[in-house]
């Protein structure tokens, strides 16, 4: 049978080809949005700056920015958060994308919505461009954009994150109190739960450490401090499996 000859193609062709076919596709803006939890005072605040757009005067807005061409998603998340606070040490979890073609008023806009929660005493703001600032979520009831949409998405997600896993000890002090504990798992989760039974669940667990020390300089009966064994919820290689309050 007589071999018919493959004709070679050149790189350079192949490169010319690849250029065409993306030039090709649609041009749609993509962007990231990074959506800061906080925890403070017993309340649960989120970082936010004031739109800079005229349509949205005075409004909050979250902090974002364009993609770079040449960027990964998760690059671009932090380099945003570091352009607009000056943090460079806060770990982000990729949660969604938002792609409603009417999302913003100057065309349609992708963006990837990127979440973390942390300790607001350990993570002072260096940056305080558009009134950059710590803002109540409870106190937040409309935003520029879609952003309030992104917000209650971003919420649920960390209701359901912190019921799944300890990340919620990385808010209190090393020594806490169980009164400490429960005011936040309240102030994310958004109801008031019942003190005799969130004792018993966190009992059943048996990863707290008593430390046989007590809260000092406080207003109310003060309680036994604790510490999260995290050493033994490592090695145990436990899964957190959900806390049903």
């Amino acid at each position: 049978m007589k071999k018919i000859p493959v004709k070679a193609v050149h790189p350079e062709q192949l490169i010319q080809d690849a250029v065409q076919l993306v030039r090709s596709y649609p041009k749609v803006p993509l962007t990231v949005d990074c959506v800061i939890f906080g925890f403070e005072e017993n309340k649960l605040k989120i970082l936010l700056i004031k739109s800079d757009l005229a349509l949205y005067k005075g409004k909050y807005s979250l902090l974002g920015d364009f993609v770079r061409d040449n960027e990964e998603l998760d690059a671009a998340a932090y380099r945003i958060l570091k352009e607009r606070t000056g943090m460079d040490n806060v770990f982000l979890d990729q949660v969604k994308a938002f792609g409603s073609p009417a999302r913003h008023p100057g065309g349609r806009v992708i963006t990837i919505a990127y979440c973390s929660l942390l300790n607001i005493q350990h993570h002072a703001l260096k940056i305080h461009d558009n009134e950059l600032n710590w803002v109540s979520l409870a106190s937040l009831k409309e935003m520029a954009f879609d952003h309030k949409e992104i917000v209650d998405v971003c919420y649920q997600w960390l209701q359901k994150r912190i019921q799944e896993h300890p990340l919620g000890f990385n808010l209190l002090p090393e020594k806490f109190s169980l009164r400490e504990l429960q005011n936040l798992y309240e102030a994310i989760l958004g109801i008031t739960l019942d003190r005799r039974n969130f004792r018993k669940k966190f009992a059943s667990m048996d990863l707290l450490i008593d430390t046989n020390e007590m809260e000092q300089d406080v207003s109310h009966r003060p309680g036994k401090l604790y510490k999260f064994n995290f050493e033994k919820y490592e090695k145990s290689k436990r899964k957190w499996v959900g806390i049903d309050f």
